[in-house]
């Protein structure tokens, strides 16, 4: 044996001994097998929060704003259905992302990492063709484009979720996951303040948003720990059958709470996406603003949002690692966020929806700060968390997919009024799959 391969084989023991030393000691990281020191933490949290600011402010001010008012532009067809046509169409590539770059971030052995060389790729990828989202009125080569940004940002999303299971103690999981909660559901309503900022001048806001995407993958691999060779891992001899089959998902009968967190946050997706997706229709078409009127309640729902999910975040993710839970913080944020749905069904006004944002704002900074930690806390495999994470992250794209074809199926058949009660429905539902987990508590 020469002495690579004996370096090989000793990094390789080395890490299968830090896997399993922090299996029994949630205070260990998972990369060395040793204590982290809180200044290593710290710049995890950082990049975490950024890289979420960053990519949700970006996304937000296309997919909330400056998409549906594009929409408008675009010749024969209605503004709704279109939505709901290029949200389907997205989020059908997003499901195929999430599952292509986690695996593939999986059997990567750069000496950049496994997860590294993804999320700058991602970065590219996503923040240029966002960008050529908004340059195009033919409704064919937007969704083209469309769909292209989301593949970047699930190549960048896919990796760095899996950082969750492969670098960071089980200990302090809930305060990780609450930072990245924290960067997407403050950085939403940031992105629809810049929108509804440039929503009569669409171009620079499209530009705007590209470079956000663009810069959430770069600034998050600067301010995190570089993230070591992987070259000492055994190489794939897989042929092309085995990578096919490498995607399988986990056994249903040795992965109930896996399937169960994945219909959670399933149905909880499809309820936000079916408002927040609307948002500025709801403000236009059901409560009758006009688009200048709408700009300035969109502004002011933004700023509402802002606030009320970082609380929910800053307060939830640490809170459920100091009691140990995940599933009591979720089950609460959920019930909150189907109250907040109730606000502007039952009062159809600007107040209405500053409530919306308010009391659901709250849920789903809660919700999103720990929900993260649960579902790396039911996977059944370590060794194919970023796979298994993606699965689950198809929940996501799923119900990105689902909320927008159901409210405008709803909204065109029998009005606004309709879908209220329905995308309630929805966020309690997914509260009960997750109550029933079992090896999670």
């Amino acid at each position: 044996m020469n002495t690579s391969t004996q370096d090989q084989v000793t990094l390789l023991a080395a890490h299968e001994q830090a896997i399993a030393a922090a299996s029994k000691d949630p205070s260990l990281s998972p990369e060395t097998g040793r204590k982290v020191s809180k200044g290593t933490l710290f710049r995890f949290g950082a990049g975490f929060l950024i890289f979420g600011i960053l990519w949700m402010s970006g996304l937000g001010i296309v997919s909330i704003v400056l998409l549906p008012e594009h929409y408008k532009s675009i010749q024969g067809i209605q503004p709704e259905a279109l939505l709901g046509i290029v949200n389907a169409a997205t989020a059908v590539a997003s499901l195929v992302a999430n599952l292509l770059f986690g695996n593939f971030s999986d059997r990567s052995r750069s000496r950049f990492g496994r997860r590294t060389p993804w999320i700058l790729f991602g970065a590219v990828l996503g923040g240029v063709t966002l960008f050529l989202t908004g340059t195009t009125d033919n409704a064919v080569l937007l969704t083209i484009y469309y769909c292209g940004s989301m593949f970047g940002l699930n190549c960048m999303i896919a990796p760095l979720v899996a950082l969750l299971s492969d670098r960071i103690p089980s200990g302090v999981r809930g305060t990780m996951s609450a930072f990245y909660g924290a960067g997407a559901t403050i950085g939403a309503p940031i992105g629809t303040l810049i929108g509804a900022y440039f929503i009569s001048n669409l171009i620079p806001g499209f530009a705007i948003s590209g470079t956000l995407m663009f810069l959430g993958g770069v600034v998050a691999v600067l301010i995190m720990p570089r993230e070591e060779s992987a070259a000492y891992l055994p190489k794939s001899q897989d042929g092309v059958k085995d990578v096919v089959m490498s995607f399988r998902p986990p056994k249903f009968s040795q992965s109930h709470d896996f399937y169960k967190a994945f219909v959670g946050r399933f149905c909880m997706l499809v309820s936000y996406q079916m408002i927040t997706a609307y948002q500025l229709y709801i403000v236009q078409n059901y409560i009758g603003q006009s688009t200048a009127e709408s700009a300035a309640t969109i502004s002011v729902i933004s700023v509402i949002t802002m606030v009320v999910s970082l609380v929910g975040s800053v307060v939830a993710g640490p809170f459920s690692d100091f009691i140990g839970r995940r599933k009591l913080p979720v089950i609460i944020a959920s019930v909150c966020f189907a109250i907040g749905i109730a606000m502007p069904w039952i009062f159809p006004s600007s107040v209405g929806m500053y409530l919306y944002a308010a009391i659901a704002g709250l849920g789903y900074g809660v919700y999103s700060s720990v929900d993260q930690a649960l579902l790396v806390d039911v996977l059944p495999n370590k060794d194919q968390a970023g796979k298994d994470l993606g699965i689950l992250n198809l929940a996501t794209t799923l119900g990105q997919m689902c909320g927008p074809i159901i409210m405008s199926t709803v909204v065109l058949a029998v009005g606004y009024v309709f879908a209220f009660p329905l995308a309630i429905a929805l966020a309690l539902i997914g509260c009960v799959f997750i109550l029933f987990i079992r090896t999670v508590k």
